[in-house]
């Protein structure tokens, strides 16, 4: 095992369909990022005892890692992966109906951290923002033609925002709001 994570010794990473880049490169930014999302992702569903809040969580890690993929592909094996899709984004778009219709959404900012899962929600609502403007940064340059993935992300910081709520709802505890 230490033999495949020695090669990135050299600062460097595999991407998948053969091929290296820098760590730093803007593509393994907007995947790393990804990575930080599900696994905030991973620790709200840890917390919830909510069966509806952890298969939610773990529907988005499953498309997370979806993504990371369709991100992390050397651009010659591209069209091995599978593709964030309009399907995807409209499940999206219905997973967040379906929590607004159980959820009273409080009005104005909310401060996060109402309860520890709600909380893991916000965190991950914001991870999947940054890797939102890492996505839009990498298709800036050409590295991300495929037009579902900035709609998927932007309709999944939105899923994480309802779902947080959705966590304080069913645990009875109220959105805080963020006094400005």
């Amino acid at each position: 095992m230490l033999e495949l994570t020695a090669s990135g010794d050299d600062g460097t990473t595999g991407l998948l369909g053969g091929g290296r880049v820098r760590k730093d490169d803007p593509r393994i930014e907007a995947f790393g990022t990804i990575d930080e999302a599900s696994s905030a992702l991973g620790l709200a569903k840890a917390l919830s005892d909510d069966a509806r809040v952890r298969e939610v969580c773990e529907e988005v890690q499953r498309g997370l890692y979806a993504l990371g993929a369709e991100l992390g592909t050397n651009p010659k094996s591209r069209k091995t992966f599978a593709k964030v899709s309009a399907k995807d984004v409209r499940r999206l778009e219905i997973v967040t109906a379906e929590l607004e219709d159980a959820v009273t959404m409080p009005e104005g900012f909310v401060l996060p951290g109402s309860t520890p899962a709600s909380g893991a929600l916000d965190l991950a609502r914001a991870i999947v923002r940054r890797a939102e403007r890492r996505t839009l940064a990498l298709q800036g340059l050409g590295g991300v033609t495929n037009p579902q993935v900035l709609r998927w992300l932007n309709r999944l910081s939105l899923v994480l925002f309802v779902l947080a709520r959705y966590e304080e709802n069913r645990a009875g505890q109220a959105a805080r709001a963020a006094r400005t």
